[in-house]
């Protein structure tokens, strides 16, 4: 039986996405996100659970994604290079999948009585292991299925929304359920091995459902054909390439940022439920009620996109997140008032989760108008670099700020310097992150000319035919 044809988009290319599409594509971003989000825990776990030094973990952090910010690259130039029985991307989710599961739950296992150094050491190594290595092999590749998936922008628009508002569930049950679950279970390492195991079974099978149904192409698309013929570009060109490429800065640097802020709401509120509002259970009512916000964000982020365009829709909710974060210094320890302008905040990042890998995807128009080149998977590295640089770079600052500050998660009082750290990591960052963003979705120019971009690239690609 043929398939119903699903129309064109506004811009007269063929849709060719289904619900069940985007349902079974957007799984793997449960899975990818269950990784940053269990590696955003880990500060609070290491510190209070395990009994590390803030400072150790911190400076292993900053260690291993430093190294890792060069894995993004390199990933994306091996799939450019690379063709598994005639797919580039897919395979290798399916290769991912017992991996995953595996590190995610001897991420927690951390030898407790053994010296410090062997525990920094098992740290370095496990995290080392699942985001320079694991989550790099999935995430790139999976990336680079935006663009080869479809050749739509409203496809690739809500590919990125399911995307990330499975993401965002992710790390909304793991901020809502890990601490009232694992101090059900004990409130000790035991409990917490258990959640990462749970989570981690879950993250393979799904991560599985994703490579099962997903596809690189529709046979009607250009595509695949196009990225096939393309003759792969060396790495250090191509990096060049990619930041003589204004735009693609633009959108890295946009998502560094915006991972940053996602990184310190899942790892930064539990510090401040249990020192400023002295009950960290009070996690579960921040996490229940921040899905208030992430749904209606989901729920209404299309209609921005539609009526505002992709970069006026980001201008106006980095606006909002940067006023709600700097109006919380009326009232820093009101619970209430704190969890309605947390709420604004979780709102205003949500379109920016949604449409880096669109975002990214001008990019890629613009590095074939600019250079003659796509470079699929290296520029959609982008986004797992971001993600992990993003994620790290709110990790460190954490136990930095608990370093610098001489924390002691034993203390039976808050000192003076504890809670500055605490507002640093929770209200003066995200609010500098905003800021940063706001200023480069306005110099972010591409999506009006990108209708005219398009079509110079199809007319030279006309001419090199008709000379062939």
């Amino acid at each position: 039986m043929a398939k119903k044809d699903l129309g064109k988009d506004k811009f007269g290319v063929q849709r060719v996405m289904r619900r069940k599409d985007y349902l079974g594509d957007c799984l793997g971003q449960f899975s990818l996100n269950a990784i940053s989000g269990l590696v955003g825990q880990l500060t609070y776990f290491y510190t209070d659970k395990v009994g590390v030094a803030a400072g150790a973990v911190a400076t292993a952090f900053l260690v291993v994604r430093i190294i890792d910010a060069f894995t993004d690259v390199i990933m994306g130039n091996i799939v450019d290079h690379t063709l598994i029985k005639g797919e580039r991307y897919r395979p290798w989710l399916l290769r991912m999948v017992i991996p995953t599961a595996l590190m995610i739950i001897l991420l927690f296992t951390v030898p407790s009585g053994a010296p410090s150094g062997v525990q920094i050491a098992y740290m370095f190594i496990t995290n080392f292991l699942l985001s320079a290595v694991i989550y790099t092999v999935i995430c790139v590749p999976y990336s680079a299925l935006t663009v080869v998936r479809t050749a739509s922008q409203e496809e690739r628009s809500r590919m990125g929304t399911w995307r990330a508002a499975a993401g965002y569930i992710s790390g909304m049950v793991i901020v809502v359920a890990i601490i009232p679950i694992t101090n059900m279970l004990g409130g000790d390492q035991r409990a917490w091995i258990i959640f990462g195991s749970v989570l981690g079974i879950l993250a393979a099978v799904l991560l599985f459902i994703t490579w099962k149904t997903s596809r690189e192409t529709n046979p009607a698309d250009a595509v695949q054909e196009a990225q096939q013929d393309e003759e792969a570009v060396p790495m250090k060109e191509a990096v060049g390439f990619l930041f003589r490429n204004k735009y693609w800065v633009l959108a890295l640097i946009m998502g560094v940022c915006a991972n940053v802020v996602y990184g310190l709401s899942n790892s930064s509120g539990t510090y401040y439920a249990k020192w400023i509002y002295g009950d960290d259970n009070l996690m579960g009512i921040m996490g229940a009620v921040g899905m208030i916000p992430t749904l209606l964000g989901f729920l209404t982020v299309g209609l921005f996109i539609k009526f505002l365009g992709v970069t006026k829709t980001l201008r106006a909710t980095f606006a909002i997140g940067a006023a709600s974060q700097l109006v919380r210094l009326i009232n820093p320890y009101h619970f209430g008032f704190n969890l309605l302008m947390g709420c604004f905040s979780t709102f205003a990042n949500i379109p920016m989760m949604c449409v880096l890998g669109v975002l990214t995807a001008m990019a890629i128009d613009y590095n074939e108008y600019q250079f003659g080149k796509r470079m699929v998977a290296v520029s959609q590295s982008a986004s797992s670099f971001a993600g992990k640089i993003g994620n790290g770079l709110g990790t460190s600052l954490i136990g930095w700020s608990l370093a610098l500050a001489s924390y002691d998660a034993g203390a039976a009082v808050l000192t003076e310097a504890t809670k500055q750290a605490i507002f640093t990591f929770n209200i003066y960052a995200p609010a500098l992150m905003f800021i940063i963003m706001l200023v480069c979705s306005m110099k972010f120019d591409l999506e009006a000319k990108l209708p005219g971009i398009q079509k110079e690239i199809a007319q030279r690609k006309a001419k090199g035919s008709a000379k062939a």
